[in-house]
């Protein structure tokens, strides 16, 4: 968690920051308020607002309860005294200024309440999939200014990280994952193996190692559920 790693996107190229408790590198002065307000509101403690490479806008979704867990387990992290990069962004991406507009037109804070007309299941697998696992950062589609298209949900994405298609993971027969059983993905969540034989790759080997397969059996049936039920549509 010592940042550092390059994140190459349309827009440039992002390093995450450090992350340990390092009090002159990382987060060591922060508070548990420095936190939560960098996860639900996407600001540093001086009230700087972050670009959202950092996906504050999926988490800013999460509960109280969680960010306090997640905050007291970073506290036990050791601390590395290095130094992040700084960002290396295209212009006009490199002005932090225009992140306020970005924030007005796609950032919607703070957690979201349950669907009453779905499951506490399917509820479950769409606050994982939302904002925990942050899943449709990757593969939702985006527009020209990095804007998600919500009406395209987890349908993919030709211009992910690192220059990578990311793929459909939508009921879509044919480009998605419509194919797929309930248990196929709860399988390939713990395991890595699709239906087919074959393995993850790409990213995902890294997802399924340190987050998925981690999950409660029960946390990964309810992602399946969510899902399979989001509308089916093709990235293009």
């Amino acid at each position: 968690l010592a940042g550092g790693r390059r994140l190459d996107t349309p827009f440039g190229a992002f390093y995450p920051p450090n992350i340990t408790p390092d009090p002159e590198f990382g987060i060591g002065k922060w508070t548990n308020a420095d936190f939560v307000r960098a996860m639900r509101e996407g600001k540093g403690p001086d009230g700087t607002i972050f670009f959202p490479a950092f996906p504050y806008p999926s988490y800013t979704g999460m509960a109280d309860a969680d960010l306090r867990d997640l905050w007291a387990y970073l506290k036990t992290v050791p601390p590395v005294a290095e130094v992040a990069p700084g960002h290396d962004l295209n212009f006009p991406f490199n002005i932090r200024a225009l992140v306020w507009p970005w924030r007005w037109l796609y950032f919607d804070e703070g957690e979201k309440p349950d669907d009453g007309a779905r499951s506490a299941q399917w509820n479950r697998g769409a606050y994982l999939v939302r904002a925990v696992a942050h899943c449709g950062e990757c593969h939702t589609p985006r527009n020209f200014l990095g804007g998600p298209d919500t009406e395209r949900e987890l349908a993919g994405n030709p211009n992910g990280p690192d220059g990578k298609r990311i793929p459909d993971i939508t009921p879509n027969p044919e480009k998605g994952i419509g194919n797929w059983s309930a248990a196929d993905i709860v399988s390939y969540l713990e395991s890595g193996i699709l239906p087919d034989g074959d393995f993850a790759g790409g990213a995902m080997v890294e997802v399924i190692e340190n987050s998925t397969s981690k999950m409660t059996p029960e946390d990964r049936e309810a992602v399946a559920a969510f899902v399979t039920s989001v509308p089916a549509s093709g990235a293009p």
